[in-house]
């Protein structure tokens, strides 16, 4: 009976120690941040993503993972990494600056260099059921000062024993007499791993009695070195919420933010001394304990001989140097894992990215989400500190993608940035107010309307199907009359495009709205043409995408690539397209976009803005003013702001005075691309005398310059305005409009 138990007790070790030890959650990494000469990068920007990637800023740059920086020059050295496609080898560089750009990259031996790429960030990771985490290393990866600091404080006898050890049984029952109490156990690093591996923690007698055997049974088969490597990837070491921190790889960057590998003496000792009680020695929650438990390892290693006087005088003495709990990388962007974990199940069950240690590849930029970041939250608390009160639970969502690409750089689904519950960018759907009007308008362009076309801006009602009347009034309740269509949308006037949009048919606008990339049923209600719709942030960044990428549908996307745990790909997601709209009528609508952020209601962003950068873009304010909202663009980023309160009061802003704000405090730090979309063929530039609406002769010196599809300008020249008319009322009525589209 005795030999029968023996043989199963073998067998399950050997099945699962030979087999698959783990299952590995998989790891999502940030897009890697490229370099070359005139690379758009700043010294600022390089800051921002080291520190992503756990670069320690010192003065001599001396081993991977460390930089140093002067007033325009940076040396740092890297990691290394393998990519999916190549290899990308750990090097020292030297990188200049001028202003916003790289300017010279060199290596430590002076060679100029034409492109590298720098580590991804790991910003996640998707966990197996029992939400257990671990990255696995290989025993060499293991300083060799950690090494000596495990085996000392927990096992000394390791590499002469067979698996239990009599002597440090005998020393931890002696210890624990002279003590009174149970100080010390006599478990060896084999018997641990048994009990973590295979069996449970309780302190029961049958727990201690196969531990015994199933230890010997495990030295019998396998070596100290390979047992050893299943303890450093297996020992538990704390709790991040609900995710389990098991193995020193990842307590390295759970503890300190850095791989093991770099970590100095005194930071290898508290890791070696945590496996006593992780809990306990906690350094976040109890740092005396863990200095004094540090200490202890340090001095263990002392009286060893394994370190000197020196060494151990300054680590005793260090600071224990671990990182705030919620600052690494991995817990930074719980919004945008939310969006890459939603868009790969499409294509994975769950428990192959809980268990089969892939690896995710995305566009997030964190320079781009940092900035992000800093300007939605200080927007929220700069409007909190003016509006008091009424304010104080503001809520906001973001999202940043390249309008090129429709990839997704950056997403936020709350004020505060690093909450892991409900996510305001997926998950809100809010009612998006005037956004909308540029699907009325496209509508239009589509059906034959030019940019001067003149719209009725005058009071109406309408009697619904259910005998309630809808009387529309514009935002600052005057009328405007007969007005051109350009200047109706750049103003964002209600009564000229619910009219507009009346005509059209709403069907028709609803249909515009799916082939600008909105995929969710809306009903055909007349208050849709002015903003009743409700969207989440996402769903209008894709809205905006086409109108950027002139009439082409381009998904947002954050995944690039998937391989397995060798590096292997599974799967790649190229960049998509599909033209929806036609690219005349889109040109037109883009220019009048350009118009809005130019002299209408987005025109506060030249405050900041360089006047040679075009954007375009259209704020948004619902009913009430319960949603502040602003979608706009450059050449390279896209982005959509929204602010709200989540009970849906109404607030004293709107999308110019709150959105926007966010919105232009955040593009003003990117590198921008102007936004420069190319003429269609069947396209006119005409100069229109904006009185008339005709055609401007060569004394109009207000005139303006407005697009045409081929056969749809006008053909009379107008006779002009006087200079009087062009040089005093002209401006007055501007400044007045101005005003008025501040609070629009």
């Amino acid at each position: 009976m005795l030999g029968g138990a023996t043989l199963y007790l073998d067998q399950q070790i050997r099945s699962q120690f030979e087999g698959k030890r783990w299952a590995l959650p998989a790891k999502v990494f940030a897009r890697p941040l490229e370099l070359y000469v005139g690379a758009p990068v700043s010294l600022n920007d390089l800051k921002i993503e080291l520190k992503a990637l756990g670069y320690q800023f010192v003065d001599k740059v001396s081993a991977p993972g460390q930089v140093t920086f002067s007033a325009s020059r940076a040396t740092l050295s890297t990691r290394g990494f393998h990519f999916p496609d190549e290899h990308e080898p750990a090097r020292q560089l030297i990188l200049k600056f001028s202003g916003d750009s790289l300017s010279q990259i060199r290596s430590a031996d002076q060679q100029s260099l034409t492109l590298i790429r720098l580590e991804p960030a790991l910003i996640g990771g998707i966990y197996p059921l029992n939400n257990e985490d671990r990255d696995l290393i290989q025993l060499e990866e293991a300083p060799q000062a950690f090494i000596d600091a495990l085996i000392a404080i927990e096992d000394r006898d390791f590499y002469d024993h067979f698996g239990i050890s009599p002597k440090g049984i005998a020393r931890a029952t002696l210890a624990n007499i002279r003590a009174g109490a149970f100080v010390q156990g006599g478990s060896t690093l084999t018997q641990q791993l048994i009990k973590n591996f295979y069996l449970t923690a309780d302190r029961t007698l049958l727990r201690k009695m196969l531990e015994l055997p199933m230890a010997m049974l495990l030295e019998f088969h396998y070596s100290k070195d390979e047992i050893l490597e299943a303890y450093l990837n297996e020992v538990y070491l704390g709790q991040s919420g609900n995710r389990a921190i098991h193995g020193f790889g990842l307590g390295a960057a759970h503890y300190f933010s850095q791989p093991i590998q770099e970590l100095k003496l005194h930071q290898l000792a508290l890791l070696a001394g945590l496996v006593k009680g992780p809990s306990y020695y906690d350094p976040r929650r109890n740092p005396e304990r863990a200095k004094t438990r540090r200490n202890l390892v340090l001095s263990v290693l002392h009286q060893q001989g394994s370190i000197t006087d020196e060494e151990y005088m300054l680590a005793s003495t260090a600071e224990l140097d671990v990182v705030p709990s919620g600052s690494s990388m991995k817990e930074a962007y719980p919004a945008y894992i939310d969006l890459v974990k939603r868009q790969l199940r499409r294509e994975y069950k769950d428990e192959d990215l809980g268990s089969e240690g892939l690896k995710i590849f995305t566009s997030l930029d964190p320079i781009s989400q940092h900035k992000a970041e800093a300007s939605l939250v200080s927007t929220i608390e700069d409007l909190g500190r003016t509006y008091g009160e009424s304010l104080a639970k503001l809520q906001g969502s973001m999202v940043v993608t390249d309008p090129q690409t429709g990839e997704v750089l950056a997403l936020i689904g709350d004020r505060n940035t690093r909450y892991q519950g409900f996510n305001r960018a997926l998950d809100a759907s809010r009612p998006i107010g005037s956004l909308v009007k540029p699907a009325v308008y496209l509508t239009a362009l589509e059906q034959g309307y030019t940019l001067i076309s003149e719209l009725d801006d005058s009071p109406f009602s309408l009697t619904l199907p259910n005998q309630q009347t809808w009387s529309p009034k514009n935002y600052d309740g005057q009328t405007h009359g007969i007005v051109p269509m350009h200047e109706a949308l750049t103003h964002s006037y209600n009564l000229s495009t619910a009219q507009l949009g009346m005509e059209l048919g709403v069907e028709k606008v609803i249909d515009t709205l799916k082939r600008l990339g909105v995929d969710r049923p809306m009903d055909a209600y007349p208050s849709l043409l002015l903003g009743a719709q409700s969207l989440s942030t996402l769903e209008v960044a894709s809205m905006y995408q086409t109108i950027a990428a002139t009439g082409f549908q381009i998904p947002p996307r954050t995944i690039r690539t998937v391989t397995d745990s060798a590096g292997e790909p599974l799967s790649s997601y190229p960049f998509q397209l599909q033209q929806s709209i036609d690219e005349k009528p889109m040109f037109l609508l883009q220019y009048n976009l350009q118009q809005v952020t130019r002299s209408g209601t987005g025109r506060s962003i030249y405050q900041q803005l360089p006047i040679n950068i075009n954007t375009a873009g259209k704020t948004g304010t619902s009913d009430q003013q319960r949603d502040s909202w602003f979608a706009g663009f450059t050449g390279n980023r896209l982005a959509v702001v929204w602010l709200g309160l989540d009970d849906n009061s109404p607030m004293p802003i709107t999308g110019s005075s709150g959105a926007l704000r966010a919105w232009t405090r955040y593009i003003a730090q990117e590198p921008l691309q102007s936004y420069e979309p190319a003429m269609p063929e069947g396209i006119e530039m005409l100069w229109i005398d904006p009185l008339s609406g005709k055609l401007a002769d060569g004394l109009c010196e207000n005139a303006t310059q407005i697009p045409f599809i081929s056969g749809t300008q006008p053909t009379e020249t107008a006779a002009c305005s006087t200079p009087e008319e062009t040089f005093i009322e002209n401006p007055i009525k501007r400044s007045i409009d101005w005003v008025k589209d501040i609070f629009r």
